[in-house]
């Protein structure tokens, strides 16, 4: 999925529940986000799992919904570098997680807003994320925030017109001449 190009200068809000606080990663927060990765079902986090990915997250870009009363992690996700020879300056929505007793309460946008505005913050030209088909609660996130899909073959209407059909969303495709790469 992709941010929309035309929407590079409108980073989503984020919103919050009474309770909760937005806040970016910490020394320390590693053992409560390997929790929060299991919950979510992102088994195996570990430190060495985890390394490959630190190298990648942009300044202030790894974000953390915690409780208020006891900053305690809940939800999380990362703002990720993921250049390629065709897009050397492209920003990643990675491991997005909640844990699932703080489910229904908008945590998952938090955090997915809070990246897409880091990355619009400081200058990416190019947004995207990855996620399978069947993830309908994450797709629901990230469609109403304003991202797209990319329907880069021709079986991919199919799948995003079930994929709407079952979110109860409209059906609105946009084609992009190329993949990601």
């Amino acid at each position: 999925m992709v941010w929309p190009a035309s929407r590079l200068t409108q980073p989503p809000p984020v919103v919050l529940s009474s309770g909760y606080c937005l806040r970016t990663y910490r020394p320390g927060d590693e053992a409560r986000f390997f929790e929060v990765m299991a919950l979510a079902g992102w088994s195996g986090w570990d430190e060495t799992k985890l390394k490959p990915w630190l190298y990648r997250i942009v300044p202030q870009g790894w974000f953390m919904v915690v409780t208020a009363a006891d900053d305690l992690i809940v939800a999380t996700a990362m703002a990720t570098h993921d250049h390629t020879w065709r897009r050397p300056f492209s920003g990643e929505v990675g491991w997005v997680a909640g844990d699932p007793a703080h489910k229904g309460r908008g945590l998952g946008t938090a955090v997915v807003a809070a990246v897409t505005g880091r990355f619009i913050e400081i200058g990416y030209p190019s947004i995207h994320l990855f996620t399978e088909h069947y993830r309908l609660a994450a797709l629901n996130i990230y469609l109403r925030l304003g991202y797209l899909p990319l329907l880069y073959r021709p079986e991919m209407f199919d799948l995003w017109q079930d994929v709407c059909a079952a979110l109860k969303r409209p059906f609105t495709p946009q084609r992009w001449p190329t993949a990601p790469a």
